[in-house]
């Protein structure tokens, strides 16, 4: 309600009005070196406070990756240094007492530069004589692969089973390489972060951030200072999809607050959020991948070539869902393998986006599948229905999990009659120049990271009986606060208006790794479930010892504890009041959840597209989708989730791409240059949900948050290549890459 009300609830809403506005001057170079900057004249504006560089900053290198500790993330980036690794790369941080000081103060101050030749292409970044990160203390804390005197981020190689002679043997083998652009998260809400000194000596950061106890350890160790000295609040958040895991902003207001005490406020402009932020890897993705002449899928070998770019922010694990979460899919194959190489260039520092490299590579998995039933002579569908994996089966290549729940045969049944498939394959044509294609393609996921995501809720029992939920997970617009407020009203017995959700901060909240990866249904609302029974068991024995009867003979309905034989009864409201007072234990229960597995969602999506074949230009007519998430928890919020990231992936499939020219510069700085569809340019989409139910979730249930981007790339390219016979393997798709490749045919 606060939110469609216009209440401030909102990071630059919250923050004092006597805050120093921080901005930060930004290198105009792809590659150089500092070798001097002058900031006595810009010192000298009326109500300039400072003007930092990188002689003010701790010479300790961090990662700005939210992930957990130690971080697989390569620590390679100082607050500012006096290396500059990309257009728009940190030089020097001003703040003053006006945006018209700082903009005025920036301008004087003058920065010596020594040129130097940038790494721009990164199918030639790897053992490239020029290093992108040639600095000694240069480390990484996790075994990726990672060298940074050859511009790798990571690099691995697994497999399973003899994959040259499996795909040797195959009677049908197809092998390409796919190629997907950079994309930006475009949220509404732009990078913010105000910070201030509070009575006690402390740093308080309030940001909007989707990790927030990571925030404190990032910023612990970049600022040199004990995580002690920190406190980190999470206001509302004005949607992330994984820009805000990459603690973009906080430490540039956190360095100034600390220089001067007073407050300071960043808030990014949407050029700054377009040319120094932390879009999605660039990948290319090269897929080998055989069948026998029975159709049954015999081996997929998979290369990803992964482009961080200047730093290594989430880096090495992107990359693995690009093989990990696109492989399994096929669950009858006898061998694989999957490699990959992460390497650094000098083009803007990548990071997470939802689908975290999954969309990646299942755009590139999926198209060959596609590619290699039209070698065979076969509808795709009818190649997927043959090979894709059940429920009960093992998956090799997905850490050798088994899946426990799947429903996806019923997912592709279900969108096949939504399309009406049968009917529309492969294309018809108008009669007015105009074809129109159907395509489809699966997808999975993954709930959560298993064996690491953690996270912990504390529920307490007021005076008057109503609850306190106290949560680390970071609503970011998903509706994580009411999910599992929902879920503990279903526990409690309770009306959901009785549960007040408060979080995040790192001073009161418990512990939660954050809100990425798909993890708060699954991993929090677990926490969840766990905390209510425990707190059920003090109710009960609390009330007991009110009413005077045995625990082991009292109920609880939600309401009242009651003892059925003799009547006798006490009202939570009662109880939540008795124990304000002469009371020896805590209403209240605090536990924790992690998983060892991470139970894939499945979806699958399809198509129809309109191809113009006299210019190329191709528009989405429909797109239907059905998802497995387990048990769905919220009908309405699962719904919207999926509709905005089949938008999204509508988005990256047809429009959007981040361009740079030999300098290093991108011309994408604004929503003028970077296109993202609007609601006329996404067509109908249709959405319904095939329910499985996963033992290991709360109430049954998988995620949701990622699984719905997956989809539309491969989909939409295999539509388009039935309406027009051209495969693109290069997003976006555009009217020029169709029409060209029509003329060449």
């Amino acid at each position: 309600m606060a939110l469609v009300t216009g209440k401030p609830v909102y990071t630059d809403d919250l923050a004092p009005k006597d805050c120093l506005i921080v901005k930060v001057l930004r290198s105009p170079h792809a590659h150089a070196k500092i070798k001097k900057i002058e900031t006595e004249r810009a010192l000298k504006i009326p109500g300039i406070e400072c003007v930092l560089t990188h002689e003010d900053c701790p010479d300790k290198r961090f990662t700005m990756a939210g992930q957990t500790y130690p971080e697989p993330s390569p620590y390679d980036r100082r607050i500012l240094d006096d290396r500059v690794r990309f257009v728009g790369d940190a030089v020097a941080v001003i703040a003053g007492v006006s945006e018209k000081a700082v903009a005025k103060a920036m301008k004087l101050v003058k920065v010596d530069y020594e040129v130097l030749e940038p790494v721009l292409d990164f199918r030639k970044a790897k053992d490239h004589e020029i290093l992108v990160h040639p600095e000694e203390n240069w480390k990484a804390l996790c075994e990726v692969g990672a060298d940074n005197q050859r511009n790798l981020c990571a690099h691995n190689e697994t497999q399973e089973g003899d994959i040259d002679q499996v795909l040797k043997d195959c009677k049908y083998y197809v092998e390409e390489t796919y190629h997907t652009k950079a994309n930006q998260q475009a949220m509404m809400e732009n990078f913010c972060t105000f910070t201030h000194m509070d009575a006690y000596g402390r740093l308080n950061v309030v940001s909007s951030t989707q990790v927030t106890f990571h925030v404190r350890r990032i910023l612990a160790h970049a600022l040199d200072i004990p995580k002690s000295k920190i406190r980190v609040v999470k206001p509302r958040i004005g949607g992330g999809f994984g820009a805000k895991q990459t603690i973009v902003t906080e430490v540039y207001p956190a360095l100034v607050t600390m220089k001067t005490g007073k407050p300071a406020k960043i808030v990014y402009t949407r050029e700054e959020s377009f040319i120094a932020s932390s879009p999605r890897h660039e990948m290319e993705v090269t897929v080998r991948i055989g069948a026998d002449e029975n159709g049954i899928i015999k081996g997929i070998d998979v290369y990803t070539l992964s482009n961080t770019g200047a730093y290594g922010e989430h880096g090495p694990t992107t990359v693995g869902l690009s093989g990990h979460k696109s492989i399994p899919l096929y669950g009858k194959a006898e061998a694989f393998r999957f490699a990959y190489d992460v390497v650094y260039t000098n083009v803007m520092s990548a990071g997470a986006y939802r689908g975290y490299g999954a969309t990646q590579g299942i755009f590139a998995v999926e198209s060959a599948v596609n590619e290699l039933a039209h070698k065979m002579g076969m509808d795709p569908v009818k190649l997927k229905e043959l090979n894709m994996v059940k429920e009960g089966q093992k998956m090799p290549a997905y850490y050798g999990e088994t899946a426990t729940s799947c429903a996806l045969d019923k997912c592709v049944e279900r969108v096949k009659a939504m399309i009406s498939w049968d009917e529309k394959y492969p294309r018809k044509d108008m009669g007015n120049g105009k074809v129109r294609g159907v395509g489809l393609a699966l997808a999975m996921q993954g709930s959560g990271i298993s064996n690491v995501d953690t996270a912990a809720v504390t529920i307490k029992v007021n005076d008057d009986g109503f609850y306190s939920l106290v949560i680390g997970a970071s609503d970011m617009g998903t509706g994580c606060d009411t999910i599992l407020a929902q879920m503990a009203a279903d526990c409690l017995d309770c009306d959901m208006d009785q549960i007040i959700v408060h979080g995040v901060d790192t001073d009161v909240s418990p512990y939660d790794t954050g809100s990425y990866a798909s993890s708060t249904t699954y991993v929090t609302g677990m926490a969840v479930v766990k905390t209510c029974e425990v707190l059920k068991e003090k109710i009960l024995k609390k009330g007991a010892q009110y009413i005077s009867c045995p625990k082991e003979e009292v109920e609880f309905d939600g309401k009242r504890v009651f003892h059925p034989e003799s009547g006798k009864e006490i009202s939570l409201k009662e109880i939540g009041n008795q124990v304000m007072c002469g009371n020896e234990e805590a209403l209240q229960a605090s536990e924790s959840h992690y998983s060892p597995t991470s139970p894939p969602p499945f979806m699958a999506g399809s198509a129809e597209v309109e191809v113009d074949l006299e210019t190329g230009a191709v528009e989405l007519i429909d797109f239907a989708a059905v998802v497995d998430c387990g048990t769905v928890i919220n009908p309405n919020l699962a719904r919207v989730q999926t509709e905005g990231g089949i938008a999204q992936g509508i988005g990256m499939a047809l429009y959007e791409e981040i361009l740079y020219n030999d300098k290093g510069k991108t011309s994408a700085n604004s929503f003028m240059q970077y296109k993202i569809p609007t609601r006329q340019d996404i067509g109908n989409i249709r959405v319904e949900f095939q329910s499985s139910y996963e033992p290991t979730g709360p109430f049954g249930a998988k995620s949701i948050g990622e699984i719905v981007i997956n989809t539309p790339n491969p989909a939409i390219a295999e539509a388009v290549y039935n309406a027009s016979g051209v495969r693109v393997r290069e997003l976006p798709i555009t009217a020029e890459k169709i029409y060209m490749g029509m003329k060449e045919k």
